[in-house]
């Protein structure tokens, strides 16, 4: 407790200011870009890259609006180029991250695809994130809950599934308890926000 009575809330990691927004919330809810050696933008999803960060919330609306006020030149303090259709690039660059991470935990025996193997998951409460295809049939998606204190990821199609589980397209998929568990469903949840 601090003076007053008012309790220290510690933030969850470290925190970053949106150019665009000027909230400061926890970096995993931001995307990182930097200026190349052209002046060129360049989102830096893995955030190890050189240079001074530029932060925007993971938020589609968000980017328009750095994009069309130029609030990245703003922040670099130098004239900068944007690569053409940013939004979409990002967009595109956060599925493939997705589906690769949802890969790596298949090929570890962390995540498991179709009907009848989630359903037995989650019924072992071996799953602690279900994910389905946003495309996939409501009626069928309907039959699997997400699990108790678990996460739930329906923003992704069933082609961007089946990339990442080897077959043409998956409706249903659930990820285990693992090392990748977390960081698929923090970049999921940036890809949410543009995707809202």
């Amino acid at each position: 407790m601090t003076r007053g009575g008012a309790k220290n809330e510690q933030p969850d990691g470290p925190e970053r200011k949106c150019i665009a927004t000027g909230e400061v919330q926890p970096k995993h809810g931001l995307i990182r870009f930097v200026v190349g050696p052209d002046n060129m933008i360049v989102p830096d999803l893995l955030e190890k890259l050189p240079g001074r960060g530029i932060w925007v919330s993971s938020d589609r609306a968000a980017l328009e609006i750095a994009v069309g006020k130029k609030l990245f030149a703003r922040a670099a303090k130098q004239p900068v180029t944007l690569p053409d259709d940013l939004v979409n690039l990002i967009e595109a660059a956060l599925v493939n991250r997705v589906t690769s991470l949802l890969a790596m935990a298949r090929k570890s025996g962390d995540a498991v695809a179709g009907y009848e193997k989630v359903k037995d998951w989650l019924s072992k409460d071996q799953a602690d994130v279900l994910i389905q295809a946003s495309d996939g049939s409501e009626r069928g998606k309907n039959k699997l809950s997400t699990p108790y204190q678990g996460s739930f990821i329906g923003w992704l199609t069933s082609n961007e599934l089946g990339l990442a589980f080897g077959r043409e397209t998956v409706i249903h998929a659930a990820l285990g308890t693992g090392g990748l568990c977390k960081r698929v469903v923090e970049e999921a949840a940036r890809l949410q926000g543009l995707r809202a």
